[in-house]
């Protein structure tokens, strides 16, 4: 058996396809997971934003409640 009836074998075609495909879903799934990271990474960001919006929220309620309490305690003097 010579090497050409050897490549053109159905088997060895057959376990050629078989590892290309398999080797391209490979490396999706690697590919996918550096993406989803980034993403994962640029989420925490937005959450941080949010947090750090409504903090500043707070403080702000904060201090307006504590100007309502002086302005009261300023009239009622």
């Amino acid at each position: 058996m010579n090497i050409i009836e050897w490549l053109f074998n159905p088997w060895v075609i057959i376990f050629v396809v078989v590892s290309v495909v398999a080797g391209n879903i490979a490396a999706l799934k690697y590919s996918a997971k550096v993406k989803l990271d980034y993403l994962d990474k640029r989420k925490s960001d937005l959450d941080k934003l949010n947090e750090l919006s409504r903090d500043k929220a707070k403080n702000e309620a904060t201090t307006d409640t504590q100007e309502q309490k002086t302005a009261d305690k300023t009239k009622a003097d």
